[in-house]
């Protein structure tokens, strides 16, 4: 996303029923979405992020009607997928969609052999995409401050090549 987008940015992450199971406040401003973009310190270091999720009917020029990527967890050592998505997009397959694509990217792309995800209990619609996608419940953890379900998912495994 780019510093242009920080209203969409704003809507969606301002939005209560969005907000509702991050464990993070609502964003204040359009100026603090703005400064959010302006300043999202993960393309830098560790070179991948979260990007902004259009509708692909819409085309490329579209607002973002949410966000879908990966994210490094210093405190933990582990890549994290995550999304959020506007609620008038929310039953329609979109944020499976969207992370199926991510987790493509995180083991084909950057070489991952694991991304987790931390969800809160009561997300029933998110455990559900991480079900959808194979990751498997691996256990409860403290994250945040929050107690959150750990899930994982493994890098796939490719067949060996035939000796000669």
């Amino acid at each position: 996303m780019t510093p242009d987008d920080a209203e969409a940015f704003f809507r969606f992450n301002s939005h209560p029923e969005v907000m509702r199971y991050t464990g993070e406040p609502p964003m204040a401003s359009i100026d603090a979405a703005r400064e959010a973009i302006e300043h999202y310190p993960d393309w830098d270091d560790p070179g991948y992020g979260r990007w902004g999720c259009v509708l692909r009917s819409e085309g490329s020029t579209a607002a973002p009607i949410g966000f879908c990527g990966l994210k490094y967890l210093p405190e933990t050592g582990e890549v994290d997928i995550g999304y959020r998505l506007l609620p008038e997009y929310w039953g329609q397959g979109l944020a499976t969609e969207a992370a199926r694509a991510t987790l493509d990217y995180g083991f084909s792309t950057l070489r991952l052999s694991e991304i987790v995800a931390m969800v809160l209990p009561a997300n029933a619609s998110s455990i559900r995409v991480l079900e959808k996608l194979g990751m498997v419940r691996a256990d409860d953890i403290t994250y945040e401050g929050q107690t959150v379900q750990r899930w994982v998912i493994t890098a796939p495994q490719t067949p060996s090549t035939p000796q000669a």
